[in-house]
């Protein structure tokens, strides 16, 4: 009998299965553009992290009406992304939503040029961690409130000044706490001057949504073009990859732990699933058509998903990925 690993995901949600063909069909052409930036480099680990990442979900096998494939994990993967995603909220969120006061919190940095962006990894995990150990001691003397909370590592891309803004995104418990490590964090970075309008903080309610605002996952792939604000709200409809620089960013993030809590510890670890075979009666092989941005069936050239790109979703896949700026 024909066998498929793990759990799978279920066919009969067609929003879910047409997103999937989206999410794939725009992770293939953001690999696409970064392997041939890593060719141009001369960067082979990462062009075989992207070669990965544009492999991942080309095959899919349907049984019992669930989808099988297995996982590359590779950052530049949208469809990996979002399941690590996922499960860093089904992780955190029954403890996060507990909290009485959850605040959401921004740690920016001065803006950098791409041959300085893992330095400045460097040094912003430095500060955290000893001003993480400032307020710890502060509240073993009882002297502050107890510091915990969640952060995530990211960097975006100004296409305007070519330069890149490493930042933190945090959620932390209480309004005391959340101030000091703004306060500590503008402190630490001194003589360079941090906007304190940059630092933002705010009391949220929708604790699931900040969550997974807070759990970007390390680069922020869509940049919409202008100079401020207003420019880039006025045009976000013509949102640009920068597959140049997007490579700069993962290439720096290698080796960094993007996701980490501070002051707390889950209750449990809920152990890991062992992606078992199991047996089936009948298995079908999907394969993914770049041209349909849909898995084809190779007999009777059905699509998987039924996933119809929009006109603008079309001309986003096939021509919104610059190559040249970084």
């Amino acid at each position: 009998m024909p066998l498929v690993q793990g759990e799978g995901s279920p066919l009969n949600n067609p929003k879910a299965v047409k997103r999937r063909a989206k999410t794939k069909a725009i992770s293939k052409a953001l690999n696409r553009a970064l392997i041939e930036v890593a060719k141009e480099t001369g960067a082979r680990s990462m062009e075989k992290a992207y070669r990965n990442a544009w492999y991942c979900q080309n095959v899919i096998k349907t049984a019992d009406n669930r989808m099988y494939a297995p996982l590359c994990k590779n950052r530049s993967c949208t469809y990996c992304c979002g399941v690590r995603k996922a499960e860093l909220i089904n992780k955190y969120f029954p403890v996060i939503r507990q909290w009485e006061q959850v605040y959401f919190l921004t740690l920016t940095t001065p803006s950098v040029a791409a041959a300085d962006i893992k330095a400045t990894y460097k040094k912003m995990h430095q500060l955290f961690r000893l001003i993480n150990a400032k307020l710890r001691k502060r509240a073993q003397r009882g002297t502050a409130e107890k510091v915990m909370g969640v952060r995530t590592l990211e960097c975006n891309f100004n296409p305007a000044a070519r330069t890149y803004n490493p930042h933190f995104h945090l959620l932390v418990y209480g309004e005391e706490a959340t101030k000091l490590i703004r306060t500590e964090w503008m402190e630490a970075w001194k003589p360079t001057y941090l906007s304190p309008d940059a630092q933002v903080f705010k009391k949220i309610r929708k604790t699931e949504r900040d969550l997974v605002e807070v759990i970007k996952y390390g680069a922020k792939i869509f940049t919409e073009p202008g100079k401020n604000k207003a420019e880039k709200k006025r045009r976000r409809g013509e949102s640009v990859i920068y597959a140049r620089a997007l490579h700069n960013i993962y290439t720096a993030m290698k080796g960094e732990r993007l996701f980490d809590r501070f002051g707390f510890n889950l209750p449990f670890d809920t152990p890991k699933r062992q992606s078992k075979l199991r047996e089936v009666d009948k298995v079908e092989i999907w394969r993914h058509n770049s041209y349909y941005k849909d898995w084809l069936h190779p007999e009777h050239e059905s699509t998987l998903t039924g996933y119809i790109p929009t006109f603008e979703e079309d001309l986003f896949i096939e021509s919104r990925i610059d190559t040249t700026r970084a």
